[in-house]
């Protein structure tokens, strides 16, 4: 996504988020939480990359100098936009953060390459699911590129058996229930991607959908036609990223809603100024138990986009009756905020009332692909936690 004017610089999204933990809302804490997206490679920060790189002896280097980074000190600031540094003269080694630091893409996708052995994928989805038990996280589907896993030399083994060791574990300790959604890389080819949904079926006892991501520009959904209707067929669950941005055209969500009969959108907040869209959005309906709707990530628009508008269209979309879940992304580039930092955001901005804000909370169980009786007992407790906060129709 490129940075438009009225985008929430840095230092007042660090402030924003200062601010709504100094007055966090008990009702949000309180509330159990269904998750649709996130990246579980978004939530390796610095910190945690360096982690894993010192433990299986890798050296990380700048992508465009090849320079190694000395300490996690300098690697941090390698993805922090807030400092700058000077060039040593004649050196060129430096990081300058005005010429040469990391991409979201450089840093995200560097990531992978630390990890290396299947402790390691457990370590990631551990990390994650503590996280998640600390906020109410009862269920998940969480987004992995597989691509980006192979291209580094990793096993689907070590993949996905370090994977299911805490999928399982997050279940039986933690009472959070899990899910995977297999992503293609958009920007990589059609081909690509259909030979990696092929080496994933041996697990699709873990894996309950196949999505689509990375950078959208000029690579629409439609792209990758065939695999997603094999992918359905084999009966997995199909959702794509729509971005939020003047550069993604609505044509891309149209794709989604009324040609691909995907079961859910990611993203997809340009829909909200268009009223036709809206139209088709609310009349694609669900199926099999879930009902079509749309993951939000609210921290992540308000980095590229006015702040008035994002919340002006997350507040159109709820009124307008369409189902949305809200969901963190890439915590680790997102200033370290996850889904309880989203939903006090949206609660602030919007205007949400109590009732809203558990409607919102059923509303992403509505829309996740969790068996029926998981759904059910969420459900049941969300009742129960509104019916302590005084909030009716619970």
């Amino acid at each position: 996504m490129a940075d438009v004017e009225g985008a929430m610089p840095l230092a007042a999204r660090l402030s924003l988020k200062e601010s709504l933990l100094q007055t966090p809302d008990p009702l949000i804490l309180a509330l159990p939480k269904v998750e649709l997206h996130l990246h579980i490679e978004g939530i390796l920060s610095p910190a945690l990359k360096w982690k894993f790189a010192t433990c299986n002896n890798i050296q990380l280097r700048h992508p465009s100098t090849n320079r190694v980074f000395a300490s996690l000190s300098e690697y941090s600031d390698s993805h922090d936009p807030m400092k700058f540094h000077s060039k040593t003269s004649g050196s060129g080694d430096t990081m300058n953060n005005s010429e040469e630091t990391l991409s979201f893409f450089e840093a995200y996708y560097g990531g992978f390459e630390v990890l290396k052995t299947k402790q390691d994928y457990y370590d990631l989805g551990m990390h994650y699911f503590h996280r998640a038990a600390e906020m109410n996280v009862r269920y998940c589907e969480l987004f992995f590129d597989p691509q980006g896993h192979t291209k580094t030399g990793v096993s689907w083994e070590i993949m996905m058996g370090g994977f299911r060791e805490a999928q399982e574990e997050a279940e039986r300790e933690l009472n959070v229930r899990s899910s995977w959604i297999m992503c293609f890389l958009r920007d990589s080819p059609p081909e690509e991607a259909m030979a990696h949904y092929l080496a994933a079926l041996p697990y699709r006892d873990m894996i309950v959908g196949i999505g689509l991501d990375s950078y959208e520009v000029d690579r629409p959904p439609s792209l990758f036609a065939e695999v997603f209707a094999r992918a359905r067929a084999d009966g997995f669950k199909i959702t794509a990223h729509c971005d939020v941005g003047s550069c993604y055209p609505l044509s891309h969500i149209h794709s989604v809603v009324t040609e691909l009969g995907m079961d859910r959108l990611d993203h997809g907040l340009n829909a909200a100024a268009s009223p036709e869209t809206i139209a088709s959005i609310k009349a694609r309906g669900g199926d099999a138990g879930a009902e079509f709707g749309l993951t939000i990530c609210p921290w992540s628009y308000i980095r590229h986009q006015p702040l008035d508008d994002v919340f002006r269209h997350i507040r159109t979309l709820f009124d307008a009756g369409i189902k949305m879940a809200i969901s963190c992304d890439d915590p680790a580039f997102m200033e370290d905020t996850w889904i309880v930092e989203n939903l006090f955001v949206v609660k602030r901005y919007c205007g949400f009332t109590d009732e809203e804000m558990v409607r919102l909370a059923r509303d992403a169980v509505g829309i996740c692909w969790a068996p029926g009786d998981v759904k059910e007992g969420i459900l049941d407790e969300i009742g129960e936690v509104g019916r302590g906060f005084g909030v009716g129709g619970c």
